[in-house]
């Protein structure tokens, strides 16, 4: 996912990339349905591989509900991280109250529903429209592949943490200088989403990126090259 833009920085950075447990080449053994109950245990995951690598003062750069996972991470263990670079982070998908995340609880049950019946259809259906980007159809493909190669059972309960998480009450506790990448017509991340999380989050940045769709670490690589460069 991040083949585009993580070449970028190797000139003047040690760039480590890895699968959250269950996707990619994870070890599918290491998934524990108690602990990955909560985004909270994906973020013990990245400390862990911050202390074995021996890391202080990593730029994390998080796409999406990794960005959450990634703000949680800075919250337990901040010496871990000089800076963060959240692309799409949405605290909480659900509307309640004032807030508004983007979608209703009825939508993300159907959505849960849909996953749960038909993995292989749901990717199909839901891939392009996450992607955008209609004009580059295959765009929407490999995000479906990506979707595709996951365990269905662990992608069914990552998708239910993620889309039931509420992580609103997290990002005051931030204290990480923060950059917030926000795109355009982004289905699954809002504009609005993105204003609420740079003004939940102290003294943090927020951009708004000519990229569409909610992936433009695919989509529009060079645009989120020049913006992290900006920040780190």
């Amino acid at each position: 996912m991040w083949r585009h833009v993580a070449p970028a920085f190797e000139d003047k950075f040690k760039t480590i990339l890895f699968d959250q447990v269950g996707a990619g080449q994870s070890q599918l053994s290491a998934y524990d349905p108690v602990k990955y109950a909560h985004l909270s245990g994906y973020a013990d995951d990245l400390i862990e591989i911050c202390q074995d690598l021996q890391l202080r003062d990593a730029v994390f750069v998080g796409h999406s509900v990794s960005a959450m996972i990634g703000i949680l991470a800075s919250i337990k263990a901040p010496a871990l991280f000089k800076k963060l670079v959240l692309v799409g982070p949405s605290p909480r998908y659900i509307d309640v109250g004032d807030y508004v995340g983007g979608f209703s609880t009825d939508q993300i049950e159907e959505l849960l529903e849909f996953l749960g019946n038909n993995h292989m259809g749901w990717a199909a259906a839901v891939a392009p429209a996450i992607m955008g980007n209609s004009e580059r159809p295959e765009l929407g493909e490999e995000l479906k592949d990506s979707f595709c190669r996951m365990d269905p059972a662990i992608a069914k309960e990552f998708a239910r943490v993620t889309f039931t998480s509420d992580n609103r009450a997290d990002l005051a506790r931030v204290t990480t200088p923060t950059l917030i990448l926000q795109c355009s017509d982004d289905i699954i991340a809002p504009a609005a989403v993105g204003e609420y999380v740079h003004s939940q989050i102290e003294g943090s940045t927020l951009l708004q990126l000519r990229a569409t769709g909610h992936c433009p670490n695919l989509s529009a690589p060079a645009e989120v090259i020049k913006a992290i460069r900006a920040y780190v």
